[in-house]
């Protein structure tokens, strides 16, 4: 569908590109999208995240099914669970990923470390130890995957399955996957949850600032933020 010739030549789409492509993706399931995804970009172009939170196991099967090639972004804050670094290390392991740690400069993380940013200023704390680490490497990319659903928050309710972000297209092929149907999938195929989910935490992120609670709610100590900017 797209030129492909500059494999590794980050391009920006028209407005018109981007519908057509909504318009191809959206009758698709999500392993359909995802398979599709590298018919029109090369894996060269695409950025893959996870935090490695509550059912990453679902979201990097499907890719990992996809394309082995793909490279995972992981922002590691300083901040995670043990259990979130464990269950990382387990992924990993079973779907053979190629994981890539990124994080802020460690003078910028040692500052929120002793000024406890997270406490006073929560949105300058992830500006600085999950925004900016991303940044840094998103301007060498075509296509942003994440596995957000609408459900999750308002927000993500008003999204579509790729949106331009700034100067990034973003790529949610989970995007209209119910909390039911995710978890029956998780259930079929005997995917392990993040740890924490059994003690009742929905939404999983730094330790300072989760909680348990339904959905998001738990994230930011119940706070009225539910996202770190970096899906802003």
């Amino acid at each position: 569908m797209f030129d492909t010739h500059s494999k590794t030549v980050k391009r920006q789409l028209s407005e018109e590109e981007i519908l057509a492509l909504n318009k191809k993706y959206k009758p698709l399931s999500p392993t359909e999208r995802i398979k599709e995804l590298y018919h029109d970009f090369d894996v060269a172009e695409v950025m893959l995240t996870s935090s490695f939170a509550a059912t990453s196991a679902l979201f990097l099967k499907l890719f990992s099914e996809a394309n082995k090639l793909q490279k995972i972004f992981f922002i590691d804050t300083g901040y995670h669970f043990d259990e979130t670094l464990a269950y990382k290390q387990k992924l990993t392991e079973m779907y053979g990923l190629e994981v890539v740690s990124i994080s802020a400069p460690k003078e910028e993380h040692d500052f929120t470390t002793k000024d406890e940013t997270w406490k006073k200023n929560p949105d300058f704390c992830c500006s600085i130890n999950k925004v900016r680490p991303l940044d840094i490497i998103k301007k060498n990319y075509t296509v942003w995957a994440s596995g957000l659903m609408k459900w999750q928050s308002d927000h993500r309710a008003t999204l579509d399955i790729f949106e331009l972000r700034g100067e990034i297209l973003k790529f949610y092929p989970l995007l209209d996957v119910s909390k039911e149907t995710r978890d029956q999938y998780i259930s079929t195929h005997n995917l392990p949850f993040h740890p924490l989910v059994a003690q009742g935490y929905s939404s999983i992120g730094c330790k300072h600032c989760t909680v348990p609670g339904e959905d998001r709610s738990g994230r930011w100590n119940n706070s009225p933020k539910t996202e770190c900017g970096l899906h802003l």
